[in-house]
């Protein structure tokens, strides 16, 4: 005959490894350091100024 399992437990753990893949999957999703996002910011503000340092005015184009 097979062995008694309390439901409740058994629920409770189910629930806890459904929690820990989804937490895995936002890591690999979402997951960048503040070291990698302060870089990126830093990257896209210098690409900005550069860009503006580019941009013809009207006193320029004449």
């Amino acid at each position: 005959m097979g062995d008694v399992v309390n439901l409740h437990k058994l629920r409770k753990a189910q629930a806890r490894r459904m929690e820990q893949v989804k937490a895995e999957e936002n890591r690999v999703r979402f997951g960048r350091t503040k070291a990698e996002r302060h870089a990126q910011s830093e990257e896209q503000e210098r690409e900005r100024r550069r860009h503006d340092g580019h941009v013809l005015t009207e006193r320029d184009k004449t």
